[in-house]
């Protein structure tokens, strides 16, 4: 399938699996940004159970913007707070120490808007599994794609997704499975064996 999708932050597992099964993969980047979306937010598994890591953004409701367009709010300093809180959730998973030198650039460079940092971890997500995944960007906004798989709405929060086959978690006996969070939750937990995962879940959604 050819499919069109927005870029987010460390997208969670139901967006991952549409990225890596779709045949050609279409990057809106035309779109009119939306608050209370995955754009700037991903889930990942604590102690506590479920939490949720928001890149503040700067956004006015009143004068739309395109996606492109809205700056992060560096001055909250979120990236010191996200990186710790991945370091408390998954120092002690499996593949932990096997990716995150890699992954620390990303909560040490500076980036001026959400989309170039989002677009950076997907390079960062596309490099570590080897996809050789090449998203083309779109030119423009369609309301109804013509040829291609609209699964934009992924992006929404509330968006239903049937739960996935489980796997071990770090937090597992603590508050049990917990689907369809962060690819990292995932990649921390089962490295190389990601890519087959993603490749052998069903997804009703497409």
């Amino acid at each position: 399938m050819k499919a069109i999708i927005h870029p987010t932050y460390f997208p969670n597992i139901a967006h991952f699996w549409a990225i890596v099964n779709a045949d050609s993969i279409h990057f809106e980047v035309c779109d009119n940004y939306q608050k209370q979306s995955f754009r700037n937010r991903t889930e990942i598994y604590g102690a506590n159970g479920k939490l949720a890591l928001t890149v503040p953004v700067t956004y006015s409701q009143k004068n739309r913007q395109l996606s492109k367009d809205v700056k992060i709010a560096n001055e909250a300093q979120w990236q010191v707070q996200h990186l710790k809180s991945l370091q408390s959730a998954y120092s002690m998973s499996p593949f932990f120490e096997f990716y995150i030198d890699d992954l620390m650039p990303l909560f040490e460079l500076q980036f001026d808007f959400i989309l170039d940092f989002n677009l950076k971890c997907f390079e960062f997500l596309n490099n570590t599994l080897q996809l050789d995944i090449k998203p083309i960007h779109t030119s423009n906004f369609e309301k109804q794609p013509t040829g291609k798989v609209d699964l934009r709405d992924l992006t929404n929060r509330n968006f239903k997704v049937d739960s996935f086959q489980t796997y071990t978690q770090v937090f597992t006996e603590k508050h049990g499975f917990i689907s369809n969070l962060s690819i990292l939750d995932l990649i921390f937990n089962e490295g190389p064996n990601t890519e087959l995962y993603l490749k052998q879940q069903k997804a009703s959604f497409v």
